[in-house]
């Protein structure tokens, strides 16, 4: 693909800086065809609202998001080099070359490294620094030791204007701006709930230490949808079409219990029972699933993932990931989050803007 000219690394000829990569005239076709493509299932499939918001993000509405105080990922340094590695990443890889190269390992061992594995993403400080300790992990390059694990904020910071006195960031998700244009989708929309706003854009994320190709990178094009929806009624009404789909659903219990992916729950059974929270979720989870296999994806190689309670997000009340498996393992390329009233409460508190959306009673019989 390099040497087609797909892809480069940015900044080539002056050595390149990790997590950057520009696309060449193959890759930016592919690119525009993935967008096409994204926009006619969902936008126009689906109804949707289309919105372009800015990069650049006012510091206070990220303040009020969680993202200031809450958007970071664990980081440990090679004490002699001060190499900086992601912490959770550096312990996913030990147990995967470790299960590699250890194949007599007792069922008791191995289940404790697939447990340490699943379960390191979502460790606190304490929890990372034994697992490290305890296992001997050290820095992969240089078989240095790792100094304590410490939270590094993933967003770019900046100064808007020439006074320095207004902060920015480069946006980390590409949703903030739909919930802050939530009014005036609205009155487009001409008052009628539901209503959805969707927006294809660049991210930024400061990742620590990218060395996955193309994934995890520092700037990358995002595709997100906003669906409101009455939070007292979470119904779909495309829901009867997709109810007796079968996907590939992997449950925070499941997870648990080291169990394996469920193939055989139809989506309205696993909305009945409670697996999957609500219709809308659902009705998301399998328009992505087309829409991945309509990209070329083989959908013995995709699986949706839910969150279990530890490594849910600060706004969410149920979430599930759609996973591809690459050479790199299973890795996240869509998130399927009930955000809940998270968003639209905070705003609206912050700046004493109302950010409710009324419907009509219904006349009296």
């Amino acid at each position: 693909m390099r040497r087609k000219f797909f892809y480069t690394q940015s900044f080539e000829i002056y050595g390149g800086i990790a997590g950057f990569y520009d696309l060449g005239p193959l890759g930016s076709a592919v690119k525009a065809h993935v967008e096409a493509l994204w926009r006619q299932h969902f936008i126009l499939e689906d109804d949707m609202l289309e919105l372009t918001c800015t990069n650049l993000t006012y510091s206070d509405v990220l303040k009020t998001s969680g993202h200031v105080d809450k958007f970071a990922d664990f980081m440990v340094k090679d004490m002699k080099n001060g190499q900086c590695h992601r912490a959770d990443k550096l312990i996913d890889d030990w147990v995967t070359k470790t299960l590699t190269k250890k194949k007599n390992l007792k069922p008791e061992d191995r289940e404790k490294l697939l447990r340490l594995q699943a379960d390191c993403e979502n460790y606190s400080t304490e929890q990372i620094d034994a697992a490290i300790a305890e296992n001997k992990i050290k820095a992969p390059e240089t078989g240095n030791d790792l100094g304590p694990a410490t939270p590094f904020n993933l967003m770019f910071e900046c100064q808007i204007g020439p006074t320095g006195y207004v902060k920015g960031y480069l946006r980390p998700e590409t949703a903030q701006g739909i919930f802050l244009n939530f009014r005036r989708l609205i009155e487009f929309n001409n008052g009628k709930m539901p209503c959805a706003g969707a927006q294809l854009g660049l991210g930024f994320r400061n990742e620590i230490h990218p060395r996955q190709g193309l994934l995890r990178v520092r700037e990358f094009q995002m595709a997100e949808i906003e669906h409101f929806v009455d939070p007292l009624d979470k119904s779909h009404h495309k829901f009867s079409t997709v109810k007796d789909e079968l996907l590939p659903l992997w449950s925070a219990d499941a997870q648990e219990a080291m169990g394996p992916v469920t193939d055989d729950l139809p989506l309205g059974k696993a909305v009945e029972q409670g697996t999957i929270g609500n219709e809308t979720v659902a009705y998301f989870m399998a328009r992505s699933y087309k829409f991945l296999v309509k990209c070329g994806i083989k959908p013995e190689a995709i699986r949706y993932r839910q969150h279990r309670c530890n490594e849910m997000a600060h706004y969410a009340a149920d979430c599930w990931d759609a996973e591809v498996e690459t050479s790199y393992g299973w890795i996240e390329v869509a998130g399927h989050a009930d955000r809940s009233c998270f968003d639209l409460s905070r705003h609206a508190e912050k700046t004493k803007i109302d950010l409710n959306a009324a419907r009509p009673l219904k006349e009296p019989k």
